[in-house]
């Protein structure tokens, strides 16, 4: 491994494509740095771009709400500025530490050395929690994720879950599909208490205290089967199921490199400086008192991280770069 090739040079190795990698992307353009940027999905965007394209999100600064995909979009013009390296399709499988760099190996066999490594996994890896009796219906009627909302309309529409996801998909397919059912096994929701409230006021029927026992069909789905705590058993016509119990995550070889963790996520210091020198990270994956999982908190890392590394990539740089008004 010591005598392998380097088949890139870069200043600033940029770990996950999600918005937080996207923006730190950009910002190591604007601090004049060279930057490769590497996810495993074959394209930019994360989670977002895979799981929530449509889903309007709120709490992005100078954005009363934006879907997404076009949150997204924004981002990646912004992180194209830079004129990264794009590592599409290539998990980061190793990290060797040099006295003047990183080294990381990807899995298709090839590596890339920086000054730097900024690690902006989010989540890690993510897999969706399969719905008990239903999973033999992927792509029959059930899906774990809403990509498109146009496919669901005039459907009758079962959602299973409780937690964000599962609301935000009944609210925005309420006035496209015939009906909406939101079934879950508790009486309290995970979901933001605003969206819980709309959900409640609107035509989405909330089946609460209840599993889904039995998906039925011949080709595709035509109902599902609901059993309720007192027993009793309800069978719900629909086109369409959304499972939407959430998912499992996992850092994967990340967890092999020597960075301390907590709790599945990379423990950094206020300069989001991870335990070792030469390895920095921002968003979802990080973790330290206080931490608050929101998008608009990852852009405050991403930067925070980048500034930090272009120091330890060059001794003469400073922390604060200025003003991009003053330029």
């Amino acid at each position: 491994m010591d005598g392998a090739a380097i088949d890139l040079e870069t200043d600033l190795v940029v770990l996950g494509a999600g918005p937080t990698g996207l923006f730190a992307t950009y910002y190591a353009g604007f601090r004049g740095l060279r930057v490769a940027l590497v996810d495993s999905l074959p394209e930019l965007g994360g989670q977002v771009t895979a799981m929530y394209p449509e889903k309007l999100i709120h709490d992005v600064a100078g954005f009363p709400a934006v879907k997404g995909r076009d949150l997204v979009s924004g981002l990646v013009e912004q992180a194209l500025s830079a004129d990264p390296t794009l590592l599409l399709g290539r998990t980061a499988r190793t990290l060797v530490e040099e006295d003047t760099g990183v080294r990381v190996g990807l899995d298709d066999g090839s590596w890339v050395r920086g000054g730097a490594l900024v690690v902006a996994a989010g989540i890690g890896t993510f897999t969706p929690r399969p719905l008990p009796h239903g999973e033999e219906w992927l792509g029959r009627g059930v899906a774990h994720f809403v990509a498109d909302f146009e496919p669901y309309r005039g459907l009758d529409v079962v959602i299973v879950g409780g937690g964000d996801s599962a609301f935000d998909w009944a609210q925005h397919l309420e006035p496209l599909a015939a009906s909406v059912t939101l079934v879950h096994r508790r009486d309290a929701f995970r979901a933001h208490a605003r969206t819980v409230a709309a959900v409640r006021a609107s035509s989405v029927r909330l089946l609460t205290r209840a599993q889904v026992v039995e998906v039925r069909g011949v080709e595709r789905v035509q109902s599902v089967v609901v059993q309720l705590d007192d027993g009793a058993i309800e069978e719900l016509p629909c086109q369409a199921v959304v499972s939407a119990l959430g998912f499992v995550a996992d850092l994967g070889p990340l967890q092999e490199w020597g960075l301390e963790t907590s709790r599945r996520h990379l423990v950094v210091d206020q300069a989001m400086r991870t335990n070792l020198p030469r390895v920095f990270a921002a968003g979802d994956v990080t973790e330290y008192p206080g931490k608050v999982r929101l998008i608009a908190v990852g852009f405050g890392e991403a930067a925070t991280a980048v500034n930090n590394a272009a120091v330890v990539i060059d001794p003469a740089a400073h922390v604060f770069p200025g003003h991009s008004s003053d330029r």
